[in-house]
Order: structure tokens, then C-alpha cells, then sequence
């Protein structure tokens, strides 16, 4: 088996595309690399969000399914959404965009020794900022070079994972046992464990809560977490480790942008993602995610898709 390399990327559910890629790209900053559709639906829009060249470990995508019932918070449930900024002057930054914006937000507190920005998206999802300024381990990507928010203080890789159950023992052997999570510091009611070289880039903030409902899947909440593997080997051993294992899964599914295997521990939707081929192999650098793209094995089906899919102009024309 070969071991995990760090997040790879996050999935949630938006009310709206279009609302999302706002806030996404004005707000917070990040590039659209990617619009395409649901493979498994392609009727609806999935958008991934990212550094300046979508590397792996960077991207945040949504899922925008029209009629979707708003999600329900509450445990048993990936809750809430990391990402990094370089400094603790960046998280400052991003409090001060944040006022100015009128985006909901619990002030910069601290959280396993670094600073970090909690905030929530017009929908009720809810994110925080880690500052990389004591950080070390897994290293960030690149900074959007034609964003909104300076180089020196944009948000440039994805951070620690919230994950919430009531089974709170369970799922950390889980995690330590299938997935070889290092346990990093633990209290009471919650572990902070990691994997791959350490550090923000390769954490997940592991919270008990027996008190809570447990959530309902809709818009403003995640749908699944991804890890990396480097290649197709990595990949296929997780395949066999599953299998060793007798955990249910789907499958190597060939995504196009990646290579992707899912397998459900406990509540929680867990994805295991190579970290090629990427984002730049179909659309030029300058003007990603502008176009609605297609995977190979969907492009003869472009006429019908868009027809179906409604416009949504993503040309990036500045905040």
C-alpha cells in the first residue's frame, strides 16, 4: 500500500453556482480552473476552485444541484472546510476583507498553536484560515497571480479538515488503523491527526459531539474528502487495501482530471485521488475555467449537455 500524501481536495453543495463563484473568486480569492459538470449527473454544474495552476491539495469544488433541500448541520458529518494562508499578517488581511464584505465570521483565534479565521459563506458552509506562519510539513501551491487578494496574502492551499461524529473512538481507529493518520495531540473530545510529510496540508481536526442530531446532506454542508496518492500504482493499492480489509467501495473511477476510489467509514464519505493528470491538459493557462469543459468520454454529448446546463459566465473580468 502506498501511503496518503496529504488532502487532495473537498467537495460540498451550493444554492448557486453562480452566487458560489463569487464569493469564491472575489472574496476568498481562489481561481476557478475548472467548470465542467456532475459526472455522475450532467445536468448539473461542478466547479473546482484553486491555486493558480489547480494543483492537488488546493482545490475546493462544488456540487450545484438545482432543488436541492438546504443541508441540515449537525454530527456525524465532515464540518467544516480548511484552508492556508502564508502569514498571520494574511489572516489579518483576510479579517479586514471579511468586515468590509459583511461576511460572517468568529473573529482570529487559536487552534492547535496557529491562528485561524472561521467564517461561513452566504449559505451557512463553513470554512476556516489557517495561518502556515509556525507551520511546517506539506508545502502550499501558488498563490493566483490575477486574483483579487495580493500574492503575498492569498489563500493558497487547502488546511485542516473538520470532521464531527458521535462515534468518536471508532472513527479515530479508523483513521489511524485503514488510513495510517498519525495522532498528532488529542483531548477528551477531540484528536487532531495527520498524514503524508505533516502539518496543515495533511490534517484532519477529528470533534466528538453524542448531543447533536445528525446532519442532513444538502446545500451548505460537504459531501466528501479527498487524499493523495501520487500515480495509478499508488492508487490500485488502495484498491487491495480495501479489499484486504473487506471495505466496500467503488472502484477505481477514471475522473479525467484524476483517478479516483471512494469507500464510506462510518458516516463519512472518504475519496483517495491521484494527483495527475491535473487541470491544464485541456484548456489554456490564461483562461481557465471560462469555458464549460468535458472529459473525453462526455464531449461527443457537448450539444445536448449545453442545452441542458444553464449559462454562467465565468470569464474572469476582475472584483
Amino acid at each position: 500500500m502506498k501511503k496518503l500524501l496529504g488532502i487532495h481536495h473537498v467537495t460540498a453543495m451550493t444554492n448557486s453556482a453562480e452566487r458560489n463563484y463569487d464569493f469564491m473568486t472575489k472574496t476568498l480569492g481562489l481561481r476557478l480552473v475548472k467548470k465542467t459538470v456532475n459526472q455522475d449527473d450532467i445536468h448539473t454544474y461542478h466547479t473546482y476552485f484553486a491555486d493558480d495552476r489547480g494543483n492537488a491539495g488546493t482545490d475546493v469544488t462544488f456540487f450545484d444541484f438545482p432543488n436541492l433541500p438546504e443541508g441540515v448541520k449537525g454530527t456525524n458529518s465532515i464540518s467544516r472546510i480548511g484552508l492556508r494562508v502564508k502569514s498571520d499578517e494574511a489572516l489579518e488581511y483576510y479579517l479586514k476583507r471579511f468586515e468590509e464584505k459583511n461576511v460572517k465570521h468568529e473573529g482570529i483565534k487559536e487552534l492547535f498553536g496557529s491562528k485561524v479565521l472561521a467564517f461561513e459563506e452566504e449559505d451557512g458552509q463553513a470554512y476556516q484560515i489557517f495561518s502556515d506562519e509556525h507551520n511546517e510539513g506539506i508545502p502550499g501551491g501558488i498563490p493566483w497571480k490575477n486574483g483579487p487578494v495580493p500574492e503575498e496574502f492569498a489563500i493558497y492551499a487547502l488546511g485542516p479538515i473538520e470532521i464531527t461524529v458521535g462515534y468518536f473512538d471508532e472513527f479515530k481507529a479508523a483513521l489511524t488503523t485503514i488510513y495510517e493518520m498519525r495522532i498528532v495531540e488529542e483531548h477528551d473530545d477531540v484528536a487532531l491527526l495527520e498524514v503524508g510529510e505533516g502539518g496543515h496540508g495533511g490534517q484532519v481536526i477529528l470533534r466528538k459531539d453524542v448531543e447533536t442530531p445528525q446532519a442532513q446532506q444538502g446545500y451548505g454542508l460537504v459531501h466528501h474528502v479527498s487524499f493523495r496518492v501520487a500515480d495509478d500504482e499508488a492508487i490500485q493499492s488502495w484498491v487491495e487495501r480495501y479489499q484486504k480489509l473487506e471495505i466496500g467501495n467503488s472502484g477505481i473511477v477514471d475522473r479525467y482530471y484524476f483517478k479516483a476510489l471512494y469507500a464510506r467509514i462510518g458516516h463519512i464519505l472518504i475519496e483517495i485521488s491521484t494527483d495527475g493528470p491535473g487541470f491544464m491538459g485541456d484548456e489554456p493557462y490564461e483562461s481557465l475555467g471560462e469555458i464549460l469543459s468535458l472529459p473525453p468520454f462526455l464531449e461527443g454529448q457537448r450539444e445536448s449537455i449545453e442545452s441542458q446546463v444553464r449559462p454562467f459566465d465565468t470569464v474572469w473580468k476582475g472584483e
